[in-house]
């Protein structure tokens, strides 16, 4: 089992950046594949990005691609989103995720979450 915490959130003007972390507990953290996802006030939850255990593949989404990027630190049992280029349209609470399966794209592929970190992008 792991647990995951978020953190890094917060307010930013449209063009800025943010880096979220998620640190997990457990010492086998490098068995996990993780997966980001966001979810904005009256709207469904979605993908951002995962990456596999190794950090060998990295999927993002379309709307997201080319200014965020996903990295994770094993030693540190942390993995990271690196927000640029912000837009209010990014306003949502952000969710990472674990599975020891495959870095999915849909949510119910990941077995554990973490409580979420709000980030708040000002126009």
């Amino acid at each position: 089992q792991v647990q995951l915490v978020e953190s890094g959130g917060g307010l930013v003007q449209a063009g800025g950046s943010l880096r979220l972390s998620c640190a997990a507990s457990g010492r086998t953290f490098s068995r996990y594949d993780m997966g980001w996802f966001r979810q904005a006030p009256g709207k469904e939850r979605e993908f951002v990005g995962a990456i596999s255990w190794s950090g060998s593949t990295i999927l993002y989404a379309d709307s997201v691609k080319g200014r965020f990027t996903i990295s994770r630190d094993n030693g540190k049992n942390t993995v990271y989103l690196q927000m640029s280029s912000l837009q209010p349209e990014d306003t949502a609470v952000y969710y990472c995720a674990a599975n020891d399966r495959r870095p999915g794209l849909s949510g119910r592929e990941y077995d554990y979450w973490g409580q979420g970190t709000q980030v708040t992008v000002s126009s």
